[in-house]
């Protein structure tokens, strides 16, 4: 019978996308399918020769929308959307970028590849599958952008179109900046070093004196673009830190650029020597390597996401009896739109018609959907869960709740905290060192012998050049950086883990960051249901849109094949009633029930639970309880935590989880509900008054104004390809486990810089040595340098991995 039961329903799995299929409605042969959209996408690709699609991955496909919708992509034509919409056009082809975040295997960057194999008018496209991106060249007298939107929404890879889409700033071109300076330090650096290999083998004097002024000569072109385009952005930040009477790291390493080239160019334009251009060049190479180490796991995920990631582009606007899909920049105040079932409502508005219940999880943090009658106020955030209805606009976009949440000063800081970091605190102490060793051996020599002066002042500064002491964090927190990505914790720079290292207090929000924001428990009170009764009920609320119901219908799934149900029929927001022959079904609300005439107990759900009720034949049979499913280890890491930090719990939920919540977090933990989005930042705001430096932990946007203010915030993502708050740690929700993890890795990183500064500084303290007293030339200490900078690098990265390995980061 399990066996049986088991093989029939795995048949019964959508070929093309792996859903269920609640019968075989739909089928190509010996293939079914669960709809006549995934039918279509497995004709239109076997059609034009692109079965291969289903080689590569099992089930690879998406459910595509219904076709009855594909209408409203058509406002993407409109000339001021598609303007902003477009990365080129030149009347003819144009280019378009669109996150789609349906992208997840190999098969569907395939796909999504071969594209202008099934239609006409498509040219090349290009997938970043990191960033679930797809660009795509198309010819727009031959298909449209509206239909082109169209042609992926049908396909099951609908493009996110988000408010930010339209007012969104070109990506900067430092990326590729970035690589244009290290392309251009490396080629010099190469080059030069061949140039230089005859002098330091002592085989220039066979060439003559032409050829080595010639190749000092070609050295110095070659390093004059190396010090103005290459060594510019440390040259500009010395100047401008230094003008503010602010000593970073960057203002040795320009002395010591300047040192050296200043250096170099005298020997050669004077013919006393070839000059160190090799050292020169490689110190900026690598020290640009170092930068680029840091800037890759920053690229791959954006970090900075606001209301404008999470608003849709376009809304349904209802005139005169007739819909029309505009923008939602043209959204204006008495506008009436139509929200269907888990629609965002765009801004602040009123209730006209519908049965309205109100998911305001994102906004608020309270889980349970609030139920709305005509007249009522709907804040921008909240999402319909249930029917459609018909609301009207009562604020702009712009000056609704969810966007005044934006307007708080913690949203304004300045966030030029890497001045801050642990190299530039110590970079002030060793500048004045050096600085101050290079004068007072200058001084010394000057009256002995000028010639040795000069000599062992520029020793000085090249030696002590900290280039040693600036690639120590960069390579270590790049190394964590990487490593940490690898396992899907993004930090978006080194500074943030220079800062978790030095967390004293840790905040949490509950609902979707403790709790698994995807899935629900469920516990079933009442008479024993038999299990003709089970399999329907669960046949029943599979039909429902309601999440509920959909959490209901999943955990009995397991043990249950769907029964044909008919009719049936969902009250949205108050439950769904359905026959199976002579046997009558409901599940929903305790009230919807009692007007159903259903006779309910007086003293059912004393606890006030999050419930489903349950009649079968106009008989109360029992209720189903839905609680939050706490993520793994939550039990182990909170008390675990506790010994080290002093951990808050703020909560936008009521307090009945207080129980559960004072056993994980114990008596010491602050805990505190019913918090609103400003009262999460004020509590954070008040810790740091005190001078504690807080972490915050949250997953929605009502953490967003909490995780700012916080020194750093981290945010958990179901996926983290989608929306979250602006944060400074993205972790991927099953990455939790390793959150402890995570903080003790940040602490190892400081501990290796150190260890990394101690080596510098004795490389430093032995070389000055050695260039005051004037026995090592400007040529020693431009290859001690590079040799330094390689020995640093070495350990740091090398130290980073091993430890990451210890603590479970490969």
């Amino acid at each position: 019978m399990f066996t049986e039961e088991t093989e029939t329903k795995k048949r019964m799995a959508c070929y093309h996308c792996g859903l269920d299929c609640p019968d075989r409605s739909f089928t190509k042969g010996d293939k079914v399918f669960c709809c006549n959209g995934c039918l279509t996408v497995y004709e239109l690709l076997e059609e034009n020769g692109l079965t291969r699609f289903y080689n590569l991955e099992k089930t690879p496909g998406v459910q595509p929308r219904e076709a009855a919708r594909l209408q409203e992509f058509e406002y993407l034509n409109e000339a001021s959307v598609k303007e902003q919409m477009l990365d080129f056009s030149d009347g003819r082809f144009s280019r378009v970028t669109f996150r789609i975040p349906a992208i997840h295997c190999i098969a569907c960057v395939w796909l999504l590849e071969n594209l202008f194999k099934l239609r006409p008018g498509i040219g090349r496209s290009q997938v970043n599958f990191p960033r679930k991106e797809v660009s795509i060249v198309f010819e727009e007298s031959r298909i449209s952008l509206g239909e082109l939107t169209s042609f992926l929404a049908g396909l099951g890879y609908e493009p996110e179109l988000r408010l930010e889409t339209l007012e969104r700033k070109r990506r900067s071109p430092a990326g590729r900046a970035l690589y244009l300076k290290i392309g251009i330090a490396g080629f010099a650096f190469a080059n030069i070093m061949l140039m230089s290999l005859p002098v330091y083998f002592g085989l220039d004097t066979a060439s003559g004196p032409a050829f080595r002024t010639f190749f000092g000569y070609v050295s110095l072109l070659l390093a004059l673009p190396v010090l103005f385009y290459s060594a510019s952005d440390y040259l500009k930040a010395a100047a401008r830190y230094f003008r503010n009477r602010i000593l970073t790291i960057d203002f040795p390493i320009a002395l010591g650029i300047v040192a050296v080239f200043s250096q170099s160019a005298f020997d050669i334009l004077t013919g006393t020597g070839g000059g160190y251009l090799d050292s020169f060049s490689g110190l900026v190479f690598f020290l640009l390597c170092g930068r680029w180490f840091q800037q890759k796991t920053y690229d791959a995920i954006s970090f900075e996401r606001d209301y404008k990631s999470y608003f849709p582009l376009s809304v349904t606007r209802r005139k005169e009896e007739t819909d029309e899909v505009i923008p939602i920049s043209q959204l204006e105040i008495g506008d009436r739109i139509v929200l269907r079932n888990s629609e965002l409502i765009p801004a602040d508005a009123k209730l006209v018609s519908g049965e309205a219940m109100i998911d305001y999880s994102f906004v608020t943090g309270e889980s349970d959907p609030v139920e709305k009658a005509e007249g009522d106020y709907l804040y921008a955030g909240g999402r319909q869960t249930g029917g459609i209805i018909e609301v009207e606009i009562i604020k702009n976009v712009s000056q609704s709740y969810l966007t005044s949440l934006w307007n708080n000063e913690a949203f304004a800081r300045d966030e030029d905290a890497g001045i801050y970091s642990l190299t530039n605190r110590v970079s002030r102490y060793f500048t004045a060192a050096v600085v101050t060793a290079a004068v007072a051996t200058a001084l010394f020599w000057l009256f002995k012998d000028r010639a040795i002066a000069v000599r062992a002042f520029s020793s000085v500064l090249i030696v002590a050049c900290p280039c040693a002491l600036a690639l120590s964090a960069p390579f270590t927190l790049g190394t964590v950086l990487r490593l940490l990505g690898r396992n899907r914790i993004f930090a978006k720079n080194g500074f943030v883990i220079e800062t978790l290292a030095r967390i004293g207090h840790i905040v949490f929000d509950k609902t979707g960051t403790l709790t698994q924001s995807t899935q629900t428990g469920v516990t079933y009170h009442g008479d024993a249901l038999a299990p003709q009764e089970r399999r329907r009920v669960f046949s029943l609320a599979r039909h429902s849109t309601h999440p509920h119901c959909i959490r209901i219908s999943e955990v009995l799934s397991d043990e249950n094949f769907p029964e044909r149900v008919s009719p049936f029929f969902e009250t949205p927001g108050k439950g769904i009633e359905g026959s199976f022959g002579k046997t009558e079904v409901l599940l929903g609300s305790r009230r919807w029930l009692i007007e159903k005439g259903i006779d309910m107990p007086v003293d059912v759900n004393p606890r006030k639970l999050t419930s489903v009720y349950l009649a079968v034949d106009g008989t109360f049979r029992g209720w189903f309880a839905l609680s939050h499913t706490y993520r793994e280890a939550v039990a182990r890491i909170v008390p675990s935590l506790s010994e080290q930090y002093e951990l808050s719990l703020l909560s936008g939920d009521n307090e009945r989880e207080l129980d559960n919540m004072r056993r994980i977090f114990g008596e010491r933990a602050s805990l505190h509900f019913n918090q609103t989005p400003l009262d999460k930042l004020e509590y954070i705001r008040g810790q740091q008054k005190a001078g504690v430096r807080v972490l915050m932990v949250g997953d929605g946007l009502n953490d967003a104004g909490a995780l700012k203010q916080s020194d750093a915030g981290i945010a958990i993502s179901e996926d983290i390809g989608t929306f979250s708050p602006a944060s400074d740690v993205i972790m991927d929700a099953d990455t939790f486990p390793q959150f402890e993890n995570m903080l003790r890795y940040s602490r190892a990183a400081l501990r290796i810089i150190w260890i990394s500064f101690v080596i510098s500084f004795i490389y430093n303290v032995v070389g000055i040595g050695f260039a005051a007293s004037g026995h090592l030339s400007p040529l020693v200490s431009a290859i001690l340098m590079p040799i330094s900078s390689v020995s640093i690098v070495s350990f740091a990265a090398s130290a980073a991995t091993i430890t990451g390995r210890k603590l479970g980061f490969p």
